[in-house]
């Protein structure tokens, strides 16, 4: 049989102010994590139980590398940090709420979501440059670990890109897809290029 990498792709744990309702763009400022933010990552500790990771990668940002460096230590790997899994650079945006950009910034709101793919906000990049960064650091790590599974701490948004791109779907479907905080997907790569989620927003 050839040998697959199966990677382990969770979102980081909620962050300070996510519990509150708001839908807020913290994009690649350093957000805290919540103390449930926390609680939610020992909480994996015993999902992953069983699991046979033989290396953790992560965005270096605090709301992911915290955890990475807890199920690290509970899975016997050192994170290796990736500043090009972090979140999408959000500009000028980054620290706004949706509701304070739709009443500043109405015209530029519904630019976005007219072509989420390609707009770019001041400053920031979009989803095509998100997806240029990362998947290269993924097809690395595939091929680095043929055989073996791999945990990769991420972002919301970056996740969703890597998820998009296993199962042959458009950038543009972004939203079709979920990811709570610190939820876990599971997606097998295969030598001839191919991938199957077997677990989404789990």
């Amino acid at each position: 049989m050839t040998p697959k990498t199966r990677i382990y792709l969770i979102r980081h744990g909620e962050v300070e102010g996510g519990g509150t309702g708001v839908r807020r763009y913290n994009g690649q400022t350093d957000v805290a994590l919540s103390e449930r933010g926390k609680a939610m990552y020992h909480s994996l500790t015993e999902r992953l139980a069983g699991t046979r990771i033989a290396a953790c990668y992560t965005s270096d940002l605090t709301r992911c590398a915290w955890g990475a460096e807890l199920l690290g230590a509970h899975l016997g790997v050192r994170p290796v940090p990736h500043p090009e899994l972090r979140e999408l650079n959000m500009g000028t945006w980054e620290g706004k709420s949706w509701d304070e950009l739709k009443a500043q910034h109405p015209d530029e709101w519904r630019a976005r979501f007219a072509d989420i793919v390609n707009y770019r906000v001041p400053g920031g990049e979009n989803v095509v440059d998100v997806h240029r960064r990362v998947m290269p650091v993924i097809d690395g790590i595939v091929e680095r670990h043929r055989g073996e599974e791999v945990l990769v701490v991420a972002h919301g948004g970056v996740n969703r890109v890597i998820l998009l791109s296993a199962i042959g779907a458009p950038l543009a479907s972004l939203f079709a897809i979920e990811q709570t905080y610190c939820c876990l997907n599971i997606i097998d790569y295969f030598a001839d290029g191919h991938a199957v989620v077997k677990l989404l927003n789990g």
